[in-house]
């Protein structure tokens, strides 16, 4: 059983320090513009140099080498793993506006990369550095236990500090953001704890579960850090689906009121969704804004009347009340059109037979736009439904 956990642990190697590498990639570009993620991107690319370097592969291949060069590979991985410690100590200062710590974090991780390099060339002629299951530590228990320290104390504050600060925090990325990386330090330094027993008590009860636990503790820190990337993904995702299912109506709206568009349109709905012809953030919301303009222009074209008969019409074909008032606009927008694209005159101000939703209203004050987004996305469907195809008749 042991033995079985071992062999999932190092099969999981390599897995863990992909998905490092990547995330560590991908989110390279924000996070060395912001400040408060710089730190937390820096934990996570040394914990993938350092992790890269203990790859089972990596280390046999050192060993080969001969002893100095196993040697440098593994105060190297040391020193990096020193370094990763306190970059955790400095994101955790940086999340939670701690100038204390930040220095603090930065004066103990020059200290302990300091001790272990003084250790190290005080310790007798030695290759890779290593907790042997039997017999003493390589290079000296004392150059392991400043290495153990570094790793606990680093692993034990950021544990505490996330834990606290994502339950205080309204943002819900930065929440499980920070529940990720508390959680994957929290399995590193189970990790750190165990080699601890082994260098005290000569206790190795727990060694066969560590390689499972360093690299589960790669793949949550790869999550940790992907967060703000996958809460784009779904917001623009989301956009992407809104902007595709607002197309018909604005299309259509915005033939009849060109002038309410920003840009130009392109020539089709994918090739909107592709090329869009504003920043693709802005997507969502310049549809929203040029549909309203053109639903208030096109409210001059709207029969007194025609928006209580229409309600009538659309009660009478089963739609559900709450989606009525979304149809019942449907119905005289196409009315509306036609009356603008045949030219005929428009009425203004209280003559205008066109009462606007509460939805619009409430957004054209300053209220929520995606609440707007969504009742439009309404509109949308019932436009393109068969039941808004007649003509209302308004004696």
């Amino acid at each position: 059983m042991a033995a079985d956990l071992t062999d999932f642990g190092n099969w999981l190697a390599v897995p863990s320090v992909v998905c490092l590498w990547l995330a560590v990639l991908l989110r390279a570009p924000g996070a060395l513009r912001s400040p408060q993620q710089r730190g937390l991107w820096l934990a996570v690319a040394t914990a993938a140099a350092a992790m890269t370097l203990n790859l089972p592969d990596v280390v046999t291949y050192a060993m080969t080498r001969g002893a100095a060069y196993a040697h440098t590979i593994g105060l190297v991985r040391n020193l990096i793993g020193v370094l990763s410690a306190g970059a955790v100590l400095y994101f955790v200062a940086a999340t939670t506006r701690g100038r204390r710590l930040q220095l603090a974090s930065c004066a103990a991780t020059a200290a302990w990369l300091s001790a272990l390099v003084a250790l190290d060339a005080a310790a007798a002629g030695h290759g890779t550095h290593a907790m042997p299951p039997v017999g003493d530590p390589v290079p000296s228990l004392a150059y392991w236990l400043v290495l153990i320290s570094a790793h606990v104390v680093a692993n034990t504050v950021c544990v505490s500090l996330c834990w606290r600060y994502s339950r205080r925090t309204e943002s819900r990325g930065l929440a499980a953001g920070l529940r990720l990386f508390g959680l994957g330090t929290a399995l590193a330094g189970l990790f750190w704890l165990a080699y601890l027993l082994k260098a005290l008590f000569a206790s190795t009860w727990a060694m066969p579960a560590l390689p499972l636990l360093m690299n589960l503790h790669g793949l949550l820190r790869a999550a940790a850090i992907l967060v703000p990337t996958l809460f784009t993904l779904r917001r623009t995702c989301a956009d992407i689906a809104t902007a595709w299912r607002l197309w018909p109506l604005w299309r259509d709206l915005v033939e009849a009121v060109p002038h309410v568009a920003l840009n130009e349109p392109r020539s089709g709905r994918v090739m909107e969704l592709l090329w869009p012809p504003v920043p693709r953030n802005l997507l969502v919301y310049r549809k929203v804004i040029e549909t309203r303009d053109a639903i208030l222009i096109l409210g001059e074209y709207v029969r007194p009347g025609a928006m209580e008969q229409a309600r009538s019409h659309v009660a009478g074909h089963g739609i559900p009340e709450q989606r009525r008032t979304a149809a019942a606009l449907a119905r005289v927008l196409k009315d509306a059109r036609r009356a603008k694209l045949a030219g005929l005159p428009g009425q203004t101000g209280e003559a205008a037979g066109l009462e606007l939703p509460e939805a619009i209203q409430s957004s054209n004050a300053g209220g929520d736009l995606a609440d707007e987004a969504r009742f439009l996305v309404d509109v949308a469907e019932a436009y393109t439904s068969p039941a808004t195809t007649e003509e209302v008749k308004v004696p």
